[in-house]
């Protein structure tokens, strides 16, 4: 079997960086990814769809360093969906991504961009790859 799951959008906070007990850097951030459309009215509708996304490794590293709140960004990894009861009593969903290639698409004006072909070489994965 085979899954995977590729979004593009925007960060809504600031990612956050953390280590586990054995010294693993970790990185949880959220991307909205929004639809647009037009109804049969002719009216624009749009709808934003929120994933909460985790980087681990030298991955999160780089997306500590790199990404900030509003920035483009392509996210490719793992999801997983969970439900819960709200605080209300309401039920709500969550979408998690364990991310495995990130890509920076942009940013805020007159910042720069980093993707394959412009990232430092010192950004290189444990595999020796670029992870994005």
């Amino acid at each position: 079997m085979f899954q995977k799951t590729i979004i593009v959008g925007n960060l809504g906070r600031d990612p956050e960086m953390r280590y586990t007990p054995s010294g693993v850097p970790v990185t949880t951030f959220s991307v909205a990814v929004n639809r647009r459309w037009t109804d049969q009215q002719g009216q624009q509708q749009e709808h934003t769809t929120w994933f909460r996304i985790t980087a681990w490794r030298k991955l999160a590293e780089l997306c500590n360093q790199y990404l900030s709140k509003g920035r483009l960004v392509l996210v490719e990894g793992d999801i997983e969906a969970s439900a819960y009861l709200a605080q209300d009593g309401q039920p709500r969903a969550s979408l998690e991504l364990t991310a495995r290639n990130v890509r920076f698409l942009g940013g805020p004006a007159g910042s720069e961009s980093y993707n394959a072909d412009t990232m430092p070489a010192s950004a290189v994965s444990e595999e020796g790859d670029i992870p994005f």
